[in-house]
Parts: C-alpha cells; sequence; structure tokens
C-alpha cells in the first residue's frame, strides 16, 4: 500500500506544495510572535474558550482581529487538548458546538449530514460553512443547494472554530439560516509529523505535516491519505487530502496569507435498509440492497487574504477561487417508481437507482474596513464590509437500469450561473461601559441564469403519430406541437437582513445578551422560473442567553444558558423519491441551550445540551428528522507521568467523548430509536515519539444513525406497494485504531 501511495498523484502534488511552501519562506521569514495573538484587545466578551491566565514576557505581536462577540451563542472554541477525543475526520469538530449532531447515511466519503437547533441541514443548506473565510457550500448543486463537503480538511490542522449558532452577525451570509461555522487552520507544532495508522476494518492512514521551525503556526503543509474495507457490505473508501498554508509579514502592521487545498475521494455505499427486512433477516443490519451505490468527489481551492492596520482602522481583503466535482449513486426506493406508461415499450421495473453528476465553479472576494474611534470618552467600532461571489453549475440525474446499469431516464439536466452580491454594516457601540450594542445590516442580491436542458418530461395529450415512447426529454407540447428540449430561466432578488444584539456586563464575570436577526437562503436553481419574485428563503430569529465566565492562573471557566425562537417562511425536507431536498412549508423552532468548559494546565472538559422543539405552521406537526434533544461531552486528562526518563519527561493523555441523541420525529407520526455512543483514546508521548490507542464506539453500541419512513420495494417479487416503512443507516460498530507517530527538528 505503501508503493502505491508513493506513486500517486496526490502526493505528488504534495511534495511540489512542500516545494512552493518552502521557496516562500525562505524569501520573507515570519517570526512566532507574529501570529500568536488573534484576539481584539478591544472586545472583553469574545473567548467563548478563555484560557487560564499566564505570565509572559513582553513581545511584539502582529495577529488578526477576531470578528467581536454576537453574545452567548457566539461560541469561539479553541480546539486544544479536545483534538485527541477520536473522530472519523475534521466535520466532526462541528460537535463541540451545543447542539450540533452529524450523521452520514451514504459512506465515509459522503458529506455528514448536520442538524443543529432543530433544523435537519442536510449536507449543508441551513449552516454557512468556509474554513479561513473560504466558503464550502456549494450553489447549485443538484443534491442539494449549500452542499458542503468537508473532507477536504486535515483534522491536525485545524486550531479553532467559530460557531454562531442563529443569524445574528451582519458578516454572515448565504446559507446562514441555522448559523454559521469557521474553521481556522494551524499547526502548533513545529518540524516534520509523519502519523501512521492502522486498524479495524483494514483502515490504514498516513499523515505527514510541516511546521518549519521559526515560524508562525499559521505557516504549515499538510497531508493525508486513508483506505478502509468499511465496517460492512459495500462500505470500502480511499481519500487523499493537503492543506498548505503561507503566512508574511507586510511592511507595518499587517500580515498576508496564502492558502491552497486539495482532495479527492472514492468510496462505495451501503445505502438505506428496509428495518422489516433486517427483522425478518433478509439482508444484514450492516448489508446493502444496491453494491453499485458510492461516489467520487474533488475538490481544489485557493485563497489569498491581506490584512492591514493603518493608525485606528484595520482593512481586509480576500479572493478565493474553488472547484469540485462530484459523482453519487443512491438507490432510497429498490424498485418502485417506474410504472408501465400507456406510449412506452413494456418493461419490468428497471429499478430507482439515481446516478447524479455536478461539477461547479465558484470565485469570490471579501473585503472591509473596521475603524475604530472614542465617542464619550469609550471605545467604539464600525465596519463596512462588501461580499460577492459568482457560481456556475453543471449537473445532470438519470436512473439507470438494475439489469444492465444503462441509463434509462433523466431526471435533471441543468446548467446555473448564480450571483451573489451583499454590502454589510456593523457596529460595536458602547452606551455605557457595561452595555454595548454590535449589529448593523446586510444587504443580499442574488441573481440566476438557469438552462434546463430536459425542460418537458412528460405531455398531457401528445402527438398520436410521433408519441415520446420511452423519451422523457421531449421536444413537443400538448397536441404534438414542436418545442425545443430545453427552457432558459432567469431571475432576480434582493433583501435587507438587519441584525443586532445587545451586551450587558460583564457584572462579576456575568454577561447577559440579547440577539435577534434575520437571515436568508437562496432557492435551488431547479425551482428557477421567469420572474420568480423571491429566489431565496428568509427567515428571523432572537434569542437571550446569559454567561458566566473566569480566568485565572490556575484554571479558566466559561458557562453559559440560551434560549431562542426561529421562524423559516419557506423550508426545505428531504425527498427520498427526488434523492434531494424540496420545497416545504414555514416552520418555527423554540429552544433551549446550555453549555460549559473547564479548562486548566491538566484538563478540558466540554459539556453541553440543546432541546428544541421544531413544529410546521399551518399543521402544529413536528418537523420530521431533525431531533429534539442533543447531549455531548468530551474531555481530556493530560500531563507528564515521569519528569525524566532517559533523560526526557514522559507524557500520557487520555480522552473520551460521548453523546446522546433523543428520539427524532419521523413522518407519519413516528419516532426514531434512541443514539448514545461513547469514543476514548490513551496515548503516551517521549521526546518526538507519540503512540496512541483509539476506540470509536467503545461499547459497540448497533444504532441507526439515520432513519426515514416512506415507501420502498427492493425485492420486486413483493409487488409495488405505497405503504410506507422505516428505514435506516447503520451506525459504525466498535473501531479499533492504533497510531505511531514522530516528529522530527521540533517541538509541540
Amino acid at each position: 500500500m505503501v508503493q502505491l501511495w508513493f506513486t500517486t498523484p496526490v502526493l505528488r502534488v504534495a511534495l511540489f506544495s512542500l516545494v512552493l511552501a518552502r521557496a516562500a519562506l525562505a524569501e520573507e521569514p515570519v517570526p512566532s510572535v507574529a501570529t500568536d495573538d488573534d484576539t481584539d484587545p478591544h472586545d472583553e466578551h469574545q473567548s467563548a474558550t478563555p484560557e487560564p491566565t499566564k505570565k509572559a514576557d513582553e513581545v511584539t505581536v502582529r495577529g488578526r482581529t477576531a470578528p467581536p462577540s454576537r453574545g452567548a451563542s457566539d461560541f469561539q472554541l479553541k480546539v486544544g487538548e479536545l483534538a485527541r477525543v477520536p473522530r472519523a475526520n475534521a466535520a466532526r469538530l462541528l460537535e463541540l458546538a451545543p447542539g450540533l449532531f452529524l450523521a452520514n447515511e451514504g459512506g465515509e466519503g459522503h458529506p455528514e449530514q448536520i442538524y443543529l437547533r432543530g433544523f435537519d441541514a442536510r449536507l449543508g443548506q441551513d449552516l454557512e460553512l468556509t474554513v479561513g473565510g473560504v466558503p464550502v457550500n456549494q450553489v447549485g448543486n443538484l443534491h442539494g443547494n449549500g452542499f458542503a463537503d468537508l473532507h477536504f480538511v486535515v483534522p491536525e490542522l485545524v486550531e479553532a472554530l467559530r460557531v454562531v449558532e442563529g443569524p445574528y452577525d451582519p458578516r454572515q451570509g448565504n446559507f446562514a439560516v441555522a448559523g454559521s461555522a469557521n474553521y481556522e487552520l494551524g499547526l502548533e507544532r513545529r518540524g516534520l509529523t509523519t502519523k501512521v495508522t492502522k486498524g479495524s476494518f483494514g483502515t490504514e492512514r498516513l499523515l505527514l505535516s510541516w511546521g518549519p521551525e521559526g515560524y508562525g503556526r499559521h505557516t504549515f503543509a499538510g497531508g493525508e491519505l486513508v483506505r478502509s474495507d468499511g465496517f460492512g457490505t459495500n462500505r470500502s473508501s480511499q481519500r487523499g487530502a493537503i492543506n498548505a498554508q503561507v503566512e508574511g509579514v507586510l511592511p507595518g502592521t499587517g500580515t498576508w496569507r496564502l492558502l491552497g487545498t486539495s482532495y479527492a475521494t472514492h468510496f462505495s455505499s451501503a445505502g438505506l435498509l428496509r428495518a422489516d427486512d433486517v427483522g425478518r433477516g433478509r439482508v444484514d443490519f450492516f448489508g446493502t440492497y444496491d453494491p453499485r451505490q458510492g461516489g467520487d468527489a474533488t475538490r481544489h481551492s485557493v485563497s489569498f487574504d491581506v490584512e492591514e492596520r493603518v493608525s485606528d482602522t484595520t482593512y481586509r481583503l480576500q479572493v478565493f477561487a474553488v472547484g469540485t466535482t462530484l459523482r453519487l449513486l443512491e438507490n432510497f426506493t429498490g424498485f418502485l417508481h417506474d410504472p408501465q406508461e400507456a406510449l412506452q415499450n413494456l418493461h419490468t421495473q428497471r429499478g430507482d437507482l439515481l446516478d447524479l453528476a455536478v461539477a461547479t465553479k465558484s470565485v469570490g472576494l471579501r473585503a472591509s474596513s473596521r475603524m475604530r474611534f472614542k465617542l464619550l470618552d469609550l471605545p467604539q467600532e464600525v465596519e463596512l464590509g462588501a461580499y460577492a461571489r459568482g457560481d456556475d453549475s453543471d449537473g445532470q440525474q438519470v436512473r439507470r437500469e438494475a439489469r444492465t446499469n444503462a441509463p434509462y431516464r433523466v431526471e435533471a439536466d441543468l446548467q446555473a450561473v448564480s450571483s451573489n452580491l451583499a454590502l454589510y454594516m456593523d457596529t460595536s457601540l458602547k452606551v455605557q461601559k457595561w452595555l454595548t450594542f454590535r449589529g448593523g445590516a446586510r444587504a443580499e442580491y442574488y441573481g440566476y441564469d438557469v438552462l434546463d436542458r430536459c425542460a418537458v418530461q412528460s405531455v398531457r395529450q401528445p402527438s398520436r403519430t410521433n408519441p415520446p415512447g420511452d423519451s422523457n426529454c421531449l421536444t413537443q407540447q400538448d397536441q404534438g406541437r414542436w418545442r425545443e428540449a430545453f427552457q432558459r430561466s432567469t431571475t432576480a432578488g434582493s433583501v435587507l437582513l438587519p441584525r443586532a444584539s445587545l451586551l450587558f456586563g460583564p457584572f462579576d464575570d456575568f454577561t447577559f445578551s440579547a440577539s435577534w436577526g434575520r437571515g436568508a437562503r437562496s432557492v435551488d436553481p431547479i425551482y428557477v422560473s421567469d420572474g420568480l419574485a423571491t429566489p431565496f428563503a428568509e427567515l428571523d430569529s432572537g434569542e437571550i442567553g446569559a454567561s458566566w465566565q473566569q480566568s485565572t492562573e490556575a484554571h479558566a471557566i466559561a458557562l453559559r444558558a440560551i434560549g431562542f425562537r426561529t421562524h423559516v417562511d419557506r423550508d426545505l425536507l428531504f425527498d427520498e423519491v427526488a434523492g434531494r431536498n424540496t420545497l416545504a412549508q414555514g416552520t418555527t423552532r423554540i429552544g433551549f441551550v446550555g453549555s460549559a468548559r473547564y479548562t486548566t494546565d491538566d484538563v478540558d472538559l466540554s459539556t453541553s445540551g440543546t432541546w428544541v422543539r421544531a413544529t410546521f405552521d399551518d399543521t402544529g406537526l413536528l418537523v420530521p428528522y431533525a431531533p429534539d434533544l442533543v447531549l455531548r461531552f468530551d474531555g481530556s486528562y493530560h500531563r507528564d507521568l515521569f519528569e525524566r526518563f532517559e533523560g526526557s519527561p514522559l507524557h500520557g493523555n487520555v480522552a473520551l467523548g460521548s453523546g446522546y441523541v433523543g428520539r427524532r420525529a419521523l413522518p407519519y407520526g413516528q419516532r426514531s430509536e434512541v443514539i448514545f455512543t461513547v469514543d476514548g483514546a490513551a496515548s503516551l508521548g517521549w521526546k518526538g515519539l507519540e503512540a496512541t490507542l483509539s476506540v470509536q464506539n467503545l461499547f459497540d453500541a448497533r444504532y441507526r444513525q439515520s432513519e426515514y419512513v416512506f415507501p420502498s420495494v427492493f425485492a420486486p417479487s413483493d409487488g409495488v406497494t405505497l405503504v410506507p416503512s422505516r428505514h435506516f443507516a447503520a451506525g459504525a460498530p466498535r473501531t479499533v485504531l492504533f497510531t505511531l507517530g514522530y516528529t522530527l527538528g521540533g517541538a509541540s
């Protein structure tokens, strides 16, 4: 396998990236103190996970200005030692934020399904995701508008996340419905690190990371290659990812960053199973109906951003470009949706395997100017910003015949060009030392040019002399009148999104906040028609919260409690027939969030709980699939076991993570099963060597990570039935992994 790795194009790209990074570093070294401060000295409410206060020598610091806190729901999370809790990939770090639960119905190469605050965000439709400011959500992906795959991020290179639950910051843009999350990349450990992992189900992983000594933690390069046979039938996967960043200084007080990422994956998927078939022994709990399911994906991106502070004003500019491809094969219903129609050639049920192929290209920029001044002898701030993004997506979805694997029906064939332009203003105004107003407004413009290459799929009164037969991208109208098979539609719309937060305090380490804001989600291009009045969905959200933070030389504690309400005028729900999200009625969510984090030199503990009730406005019924109760605990204990062992200390660590997800509402008044899992890890480190034993699903719980209710027929001999049945995707059983790592030429 090692020989295969060193002959793959992805590793050659990695080596080339390292050479480029080294060449750039040789021209302009960055002192390690240059990037050790990412906080805003004017914001006493900023850190959600404060670190114990430590004495330090005086140094000159160049750092990036972090956005000011929006209140109790603004979680600025340092990963720290909690990175040692076993997680399958970097996307799972999102679960450090309260209420976030991730599942995966499609296999190791398929993006995670995201649940947050009563939203079934599917693959990203309701959560704006960025990495180093570069957008991850895809506009116009046929599998789901807002599709976001985070598997391109190397987990060891994530140093922090900022998660804002709710649309309360004017910087939040498209898809910030339930909130937004930004990954900040960095590598604390200097030197060249190699990690090799082997474990259950033929899992193998090779990690290489490099942090040149004498440079800040935001200069690094790293890559991973991973393969696995999977924990059941048809679950094999392999992927490669490279992340590299160079940071330099500008004359004066500025910094620049160049970030590049590259990712590719190939995977098989077991898909969903009928619960009654598993109960009768027709199929194994970890089995599959259709071994053709799976997919391939690639993602390549580059971004360059500059931040410069001139007197009391901070300027920032970022440009980015992203290209992705996706091929996905899924079968949700077996042999159900291919009825014999009168004008078709005679046929049996040919199968419901969906074959989706999408390619997207995105370019864009962010620009802002933040000015600080004093009024009433108190610090004030005003920021003006702009955002522009253009997307070109091309996608096709067809159904494939089970017997021959040939495509027999075009479900959708779309090419879409979309534009998103935004201007915003954000203020931070102190009325008193204990009272701060933060907020402003964001104006969004959405424009679409959509070419539907299969616009006519059926005709009420087709031509009798030239019937369509098995064709479904038709060139006729009623009575057989001629028309082209395609249809072009354009539309545009704009919306003003006010957002505001009031912060009271701190009073004896207590801070109280109240926030309100409006957000928007662009409409899926497949629903665009000429002159569509509002090519977006709107929501409004409000909350009240309280936090208590205390930081000393010995420890740091952060406690939070939040109550919220969110209303969406047009929601999206997953449709197993279409294989993507479809429009639904308006919905309302009310809920409560509580969280705590405790940090010392030896211990890092984090726990949270979220309860939410989500209902449809018209019927009062529960919104399906989103959990009403999510509990999470992550903890790490680390210390030197021996002060000296052969001249160097022996370092030990144990980490534990557990999650509880309550019964989720399902269609037809049903409820899902409870999910409770525990993960653990233990490691020993000496000098540059470290050995880690990790166990995911420690107690080998057999659970259903995703559950649905809909009709299906996976055995054609059973006949067609429209009776809804319970379906599920199996969660992974106990997985044991052993990792051996070595760092040369640096220290953590």
